[in-house]
C-alpha cells in the first residue's frame, strides 16, 4: 500500500472519530435527552431537523462546488476548508448546557456540513490514487481502516466518560480527527499552483456540473443507479443518525452500554470490509450491493419485533456486516461511471444524491416517532427504503467485476 492510498485510508481513520462519536452513539442521545429532553420524543424531532438541515445545504451545494474544485484544480483546499469547519464546531460542543437546544442546533448543523461537504472532494480522491482494476478493495480499504478509527475513539470516549468528564468528549473527538487528518493533507496529490480566478471557475464548474447532471439523466443506467441510491442510501443514513437514539430511549442502553454495542458493530463492520474488499472487484460492486441490501431488509425488519438488550445486540453485530461493504461497492460502483478530470463534479452529484437522501429519512422518522411517541413503526418504515432500494438496483446494468487481475497496487 503506498503513502498516497494510506494517507486517504488514515483520513477516513480520523472522521471516524466525528461519525461514531457526534453523529452516532454518544452526542446524539446527550443532545436529545440533556440538552433537548426527549420525554415526549421532542429531541428525536430536533436532531432529525439538525441532520437534514446540514445534509440538504451539503446536497444542494456539492456539485457546484464540485465543479468549481475540478476547474481551479484546488480540490485539496476545500476538503482543507470543510475539515477546519468540523474540527473547529466539534470542539464548541463542550460550551453547550441543558437547555440550549438552538445553540446545540446550529453547532451540530455546522459542524455536520464540515464533515460530509469535505467527503465529496475526499471520495473524489479516489480516481487519483487507485487504478480501475483496485477501486473497489481500496474503496473498502478506507472504510475498514474508519471503522477502526471508530472504535479507538469510542474507547477513547468511553474513558472520558467513566472519569465523569462527558464535555471533554467533544475536544477530544476534534484533536482526533485533526491529527489523523494531517497526512491526507500531506501525501495526496496536491492543487495545481497559481492564483485562483474564482469568478471564472464558478462559471465554468456551474456550466460543467449542468452538463454533468444532463449526462446523468440521458444515461439511462446512470439514472437508475443514482435512484437506487437516493432510496437505499436514505435507509442507512436513518439508521446511523437514530441507532443510538432507538437504544437509549426504547430499550434503555446506558451510555456505557452503548459505546459497548457500538464497537461491536463496527468491529463487525470492519471484518465485513475487509472480508468483501476483493470480491467487490472480482465479483463486481452490483452484486455486493445487492447481497448487502437482503441483510439490512432482514435485520431491520427484525428490529421491530425485539424486545431486549441482548436481541438488539445480536441483530446489530449482524447489521454490521452489511454497512461498511455497502457504502463501499457503492462507491465503487459509481467510481466505473465516472470520465477522467471530472472525479469532483461526479461525486458532487453523488453527493447531492446521498446527502438527499439524509434529508427526508431522518425527517420522517422524527416525525412518525413523535406522532406515535413510539419509535418502532419509525424503525419499520426504513427496511421498505432498503427493499425499494434493492428492487431497482436490480434493474441497473453495469457494476460488473473488472476484466484485469492484478494483484499489486502502485508503490508511487
Amino acid at each position: 500500500m503506498n503513502k498516497k492510498i494510506f494517507s486517504w485510508c488514515l483520513f477516513d481513520f480520523a472522521n471516524s472519530s466525528y461519525s461514531a462519536v457526534i453523529a452516532a452513539v454518544i452526542f446524539p442521545v446527550y443532545y436529545t435527552n440533556v440538552v433537548v429532553g426527549n420525554t415526549l420524543n421532542e429531541g428525536d424531532l430536533w436532531w432529525g431537523r439538525a441532520i437534514a438541515l446540514s445534509m440538504a445545504f451539503v446536497a444542494l451545494s456539492s456539485p457546484f462546488l464540485g465543479g468549481i474544485a475540478d476547474h481551479a484544480k484546488k480540490r485539496k483546499r476545500f476538503l482543507l476548508v470543510y475539515t477546519l469547519l468540523c474540527i473547529v464546531m466539534t470542539a464548541s460542543l463542550c460550551f453547550l448546557k441543558e437547555g440550549m437546544t438552538i445553540e446545540g442546533f446550529l453547532m451540530i448543523v455546522l459542524a455536520n456540513i464540515g464533515l460530509e461537504g469535505g467527503l465529496v472532494f475526499y471520495n473524489a480522491f479516489l480516481n487519483d490514487i487507485a487504478d480501475t482494476t483496485h477501486q473497489g478493495r481500496v474503496s473498502a480499504w478506507g472504510y475498514g481502516i474508519g471503522y477502526a478509527g471508530s472504535i479507538v475513539s469510542l474507547l477513547l470516549g468511553l474513558l472520558i466518560l467513566k472519569a465523569g468528564h462527558i464535555g471533554l468528549v467533544w475536544p477530544m473527538v476534534a484533536v482526533f480527527f485533526g491529527v489523523f487528518s494531517m497526512p491526507a493533507f500531506l501525501f495526496l496529490p496536491g492543487d495545481e499552483k497559481g492564483h485562483i480566478n474564482v469568478c471564472k471557475a464558478g462559471v465554468d464548474g456551474f456550466r460543467s456540473t449542468m452538463a454533468t447532471f444532463r449526462s446523468l439523466l440521458r444515461n439511462k443506467e446512470q439514472r437508475r443507479f443514482l435512484f437506487a441510491y437516493l432510496i437505499y442510501e436514505d435507509g442507512v443514513n436513518t439508521v446511523i443518525v437514530f441507532s443510538s437514539i432507538f437504544a437509549a430511549t426504547t430499550l434503555l442502553f446506558r451510555p456505557e452500554e452503548l459505546i459497548g454495542i457500538y464497537l461491536i458493530i463496527q468491529a463487525t463492520a470492519l471484518a465485513g470490509a475487509f472480508v468483501m474488499a476483493r470480491f467487490i472487484d472480482y465479483w463486481g460492486p452490483r452484486k455486493v450491493v445487492i447481497l448487502s441490501l437482503m441483510l439490512w431488509i432482514l435485520t431491520t425488519t427484525t428490529v421491530y419485533f425485539i424486545q431486549n438488550k441482548i436481541q438488539f445486540t445480536i441483530i446489530a453485530s449482524v447489521a454490521g456486516l452489511g454497512l461498511g461493504t455497502v457504502q463501499a461497492a457503492t462507491r465503487a460502483f459509481y467510481a466505473q461511471f465516472i470520465p477522467d478530470g471530472a472525479e469532483s463534479e461526479y461525486f458532487g452529484v453523488y453527493s447531492l444524491v446521498g446527502k438527499s437522501s439524509a434529508i427526508i429519512g431522518p425527517l420522517l422518522f422524527g416525525f412518525i416517532s413523535s406522532t406515535f411517541q413510539n419509535q418502532r413503526p419509525a424503525v419499520l418504515s426504513i427496511s421498505l427504503l432498503f427493499l425499494a432500494g434493492l428492487v431497482i438496483v436490480r434493474t441497473v446494468k453495469g457494476g460488473g467485476p473488472n476484466v484485469a487481475r492484478n494483484n499489486t497496487i502502485l508503490d508511487t
